[in-house]
Order: C-alpha cells, then structure tokens, then sequence
C-alpha cells in the first residue's frame, strides 16, 4: 500500500510518532484539534522578572529503564535529556502530617513522625507491602487495589497517607478512585519501576529546555502534513475508503488512525461496530486542571519536605476528589529562577492569582478492571475496516505507552519502526 493515503487523527506523541512513521510510504496527513502539536508534551514560555523561562505543564519525566521507544525516538531527534529526581512528599491536614521519601532528613522532617504511632505503622506496612506486593506479580483476575489492602490488613495509616496518595500522583486520580485499580497491575508497575526497592530505581530524566524541543523537530520534518486547528467532526465508512470529516469538508482516506482518546475515538465514529463501542467506551477519562503558579502556600509548609512532586490533601475527606499534586519544576527540570516555579494538578486551594502564570487543562485515562479488559480485546478491533487505534490510555497512560502504540500499529500496517530493531526491541 505504498503511497496510499492515511490520517492520523490527533498530535499527541502517538500520533506524531504514527505520521513520522509513515511519512515516507504513506500520504499522510496528521490532524490535531489545537493549535499546536504536542498534547500534553506542552511547554508553557513565561516571563519572570527579567528572565524568560520554559516550564512543562503536561509530560514531564522519562527514565532510562521503562521508556526504550522514546529514549529511541528522541536519539534519533537528536533531543537532549538531562538526569532529574522524583522523590514524592506528602502534606495532609495544613501541615498536620508531613514527610518527604527522598531522605531519612526528609522522612522525619516533622520530628513528631520519630514517636507518632500513625506514622510509625505507616512505615511498617511500607515495608511488609515491598515483601508481599511482587506476589501478585503472577496474580490473575481482577481484584482490586482496595480489596487486596483490606483483604491483607494494611492499616488505614498506610493506605491513605501514602500508597494510594502515591497512586494517585502517579495516575492523575483521585485517591478513591485508586482503589479500583486492578492490584496485579498496580504491582506490576511498582515492580517494574523499582518502587518497591530503595536500592534499584531507574534514573530520571527530562528534556533539557522544555518537551517542546522534540515537538518542533517533528513538526519541522513533517511540515505541511500536519493540518493544525482542524478538529475531526466525523469518521465514517464508505465504499472504497474511509471518510474524514472536518470543517473544511471530506476527505477519502484507505485508512485512519486514531491516537486520541478512546472516548474521542468514539465520538467522531459515524457507526462504530459493536465491539468497537464496548472497546472504546470502557475506557474513562478525568479532567485535571494544571496551574504553572508561584506560590508556595500550594507546597507542603516545612521546607524540608519540599520534593519534586508534593501531595496535598485536606484530609481523609479529599479522597473523592480529584488528586492534588503539586510539581516543583525547578528540581525537576533544573530551572533556576527568582522564585520558585510550580505546577499544581487540582490545586487544593486556588493560588493567589497575582502569582498564576499559565492554566491548562488536561485529560488523563483512570485504570479499572473495565478499561485493563479493553486494553486485552483491542486487537479484535485494530484494522479492521481500515481503522486503528494508538494513544497512552493504550498502556499505562504515559507517553511510552503512547509511543509504544504508534510503534505497534505501525509495524501492523507493514511500516518499519525506524527506532527499532528487526526484532521490534529499540
């Protein structure tokens, strides 16, 4: 199918690398909504004092263990990373409970913690949850995070103070609903992402001057394929082709792919076969809000605790709410400004707006036993009547996963993955 035509529905990174990937035996053309490629590779450029200073809102961090495809990719950019930290720091309650997991000096920052029973039975559920995770490791079915701590008599200390704030940090969820995510896999990424060790973590990094960086190196060899503020209204099937619907009019494509949200995917389906529905519609989505702000009433209130990314609850009654979390840019991307930059995922509370730089609102995919069971039947739809599907919700919902996606519907396709070896390994 060499020179046939394909559209790439979204410019995020799976379907930036979907177009790089076909650019050279496909006319392709890649459509995004915005007005700028990158989804949430999003690189906010803002003005402090008299410096001029590039803060990532959105895709932050990769590491040298658990992104091969994008570590690939960016080599291939020629995109420089730099090693960055991702110690966790937890602030309930105003301040009323704190600690930092970068160092004993930030564990016991609040000296209180060294006698606190609360605090004290935390950690001893930290330590028998790194023995006793990896055996879900080989877990089948579908129990729950939540059913599984219960079930094993974690204590509330540990359960809502640390492993399920954890989770939510990680997966942009509420704290709730952390406790649906499916337990194997929740050990699984813990495992693979050395979180249940001190001694074998992976090495962080982020891309030294903003993700944009590798946005713009795509953008540039891409040029006039990619069609920017041109949403999809439509796909529909037709005789001969598929059908690409936007403002501008119709367009006849002999196949699409879609690397956007399952629930967008869904939307813009004329007619979706039944199973494509089921597919498509057990995936859901959360909104969060990120504001790029300098205040540091939205950071835990000792100093020591400061870390790169800071929980921050009320107390047991925020569990329902969207996570907040907030993000110490210059630890983790090695700014140096006048103030501190911050980034908070559903601020706690609001940021005096005389420090508010930039808001942007994203959509991360929430992981339950329904969406890890669509994720398992997504073969039985890819291709089928000229249509694919590719995007993070697709994995674990980071930008390898997403990558990963593209890399797998392109070598479906018959299209080499230029980052990867005869044996699909980067």
């Amino acid at each position: 199918m060499s020179g046939a035509r394909l559209a790439v529905i979204g410019g995020g990174i799976a379907g930036m690398a979907m177009a790089w990937l076909a650019r050279a035996r496909r006319d392709v053309v890649l459509f995004e909504a915005e007005r700028q490629l990158g989804g949430h590779a999003d690189t906010q450029h803002v003005r402090l004092g008299t410096q001029e200073i590039a803060v990532d809102t959105g895709f932050i961090v990769l590491n040298d263990r658990n992104y091969p495809n994008l570590e690939a990719f960016f080599r291939e950019l020629g995109v420089a990373t730099h090693d960055t930290d991702m110690s966790f720091g937890v602030s309930i309650g105003g301040g009323e409970l704190e600690y930092g997991g970068g160092s004993l000096a930030q564990l016991f920052a609040q000296r209180r913690n060294l006698v606190r029973p609360r605090f004290l039975r935390m950690l001893r559920d930290v330590m028998r949850f790194n023995r006793e995770a990896p055996s879900l490791l080989h877990a089948t079915g579908d129990e729950s995070l939540g059913a599984w701590l219960d079930r094993n008599g974690y204590g509330r200390d540990f359960v809502e103070d640390h492993i399920l704030p954890m989770g939510a940090a990680i997966w942009s969820a509420s704290v709730e609903g952390m406790r649906a995510f499916p337990a194997r896999h929740f050990a699984r990424f813990f495992h693979n992402h050395g979180l249940l060790t001190l001694n074998d973590r992976p090495q962080w990094r982020t891309v030294t001057g903003g993700s944009r960086r590798y946005v713009e190196r795509v953008a540039a060899t891409l040029g006039r394929r990619v069609r920017l503020s041109a949403p999809v209204r439509q796909v529909r099937r037709a005789e001969g082709g598929v059908i690409v619907v936007t403002d501008a009019g119709e367009e006849t494509f002999d196949e699409v792919v879609f690397a956007c949200h399952a629930d967008q995917a869904l939307a813009m389906l004329a007619d979706p076969a039944p199973a494509t529905r089921e597919i498509l519609g057990a995936v859901r989505f959360q909104p969060n809000r990120a504001v790029l702000h300098t205040d540091t009433a939205l950071m835990p209130r000792r100093r020591a605790v400061w870390s790169s990314w800071n929980y921050l609850a009320r107390d047991a009654a925020d569990h329902g709410r969207a996570v907040s979390v907030t993000y110490w840019m210059n630890r983790l991307q090695g700014l140096r400004s006048e103030r501190p930059l911050l980034v908070s995922l559903n601020p706690l509370v609001e940021p005096d707006p005389a420090t508010v730089l930039r808001v942007r609102d994203y959509a991360h995919p929430q992981f339950d036993a329904a969406a890890m069971a669509a994720q398992e039947r997504l073969g039985e739809i890819q291709g089928r009547d000229g249509l694919w599907f590719a995007g993070a919700w697709t994995g674990w919902g980071f930008h390898e996963d997403g990558i990963a996606s593209a890399a797998r519907v392109a070598r479906a396709m018959g299209l080499p993955v230029s980052w990867q070896g005869a044996d699909g390994a980067p």
